[in-house]
């Protein structure tokens, strides 16, 4: 099994969500996060004072799948989520050793 982690522009989430869900996709875990990268934030106007935003606001959405069907995943996210400009975001891929299920105590493939 496989975790993967993607962090991307808030906009892209819910085409992200359907085509993930198109190819089998069950379930995900969103959380809005903020960050930066090479993109370094920004500056903004207000009331006639500038400042600097350094942290953008972000989506991370994390899935637990199993490992034969990473590539199809992963190739889905960025098809769907690249705008092509900076800012696009990461996908991170981790192994996941143990799945337990709370509800049932299912463990590993039958718990995801």
């Amino acid at each position: 099994m496989r975790k993967i982690e993607a962090i991307i522009k808030p906009f892209k989430m819910d085409d992200v969500r359907e085509a993930l869900g198109e190819i089998g996709v069950t379930g995900m875990t969103v959380s809005e996060v903020k960050g930066f990268g090479r993109q370094k934030g920004h500056t903004e106007l207000y009331r006639g004072a500038e400042y600097m935003v350094d942290f953008l606001p972000k989506v991370k959405i994390e899935i637990i799948i199993a490992k034969e069907n990473v590539e199809r995943c992963i190739n889905t996210i960025v098809a769907t989520a690249q705008t092509g400009k900076i800012g696009d975001g990461k996908i991170f891929v981790t192994d996941v050793e143990r799945v337990i299920r709370i509800r049932t105590g299912e463990e590993n493939h039958e718990a995801i």
